[in-house]
């Protein structure tokens, strides 16, 4: 890497101050424009050797000494790997949330996306993609925006449809609770 680690820290604190500390690698391309593509990698692996990057899996990096950090790393880590599709809280991690199912998922993020399915082991937890090819307007429709919170959240209704829809296990699930107001 062309940028000194000095340098290097001190972007990411910029970064940080602005509330931002996950980054693609594209994003990190942007960061450190003066390096080449060819010496990209090598400048990433060395930040990560040095402690001011933490890989978390295919091309997704965080600034472990940011400050700003909050509680929703895995939302966060799941906007960076399907950016530019619509992604959302749903299934059992949207209804545990809405106290629908009793079992909390403290380590599983479960997320519908436009994008491509697959799950990503971290070690903050496991984020698990579920294709859906329902329509931009659909989504928007049947999801809330949290304030200060990285993913839409699935209404109760659209959550329990989605877990349906895959075939999940539905006996988890406090059907009393779903037809709360709330």
């Amino acid at each position: 890497m062309l940028v000194n680690l000095i340098t290097a820290s001190r972007r990411l604190q910029e970064w940080d101050a602005k509330g931002r500390w996950v980054f693609t690698r594209r994003d990190l391309a942007r960061l450190f424009p003066e390096d080449g593509t060819r010496s990209l990698n090598k400048g990433i692996a060395r930040l990560v050797a040095k402690g001011l990057l933490e890989r978390l899996g295919r091309g997704v990096y965080i600034n472990p000494l940011a400050r700003g950090k909050d509680g929703r790393l895995l939302e966060r880590v799941a906007l960076a790997l399907r950016r530019g599709e619509y992604n959302y809280l749903s299934l059992e991690s949207a209804l545990s949330e809405y106290g629908a199912i009793s079992q909390i998922p403290l380590d599983r993020l479960t997320v519908m996306t436009t994008g491509r399915k697959g799950e990503y082991r971290t070690p903050y937890g496991v984020i698990e993609f579920t294709h859906t090819a329902r329509p931009a307007e659909n989504i928007l429709a049947n999801t809330v925006l949290v304030p200060e919170r990285p993913l839409r959240l699935a209404t109760k209704a659209a959550a329990w449809r989605d877990l349906k829809r895959v075939g999940r296990n539905l006996t988890l699930v406090d059907r009393e609770a779903l037809s709360d107001e709330g």
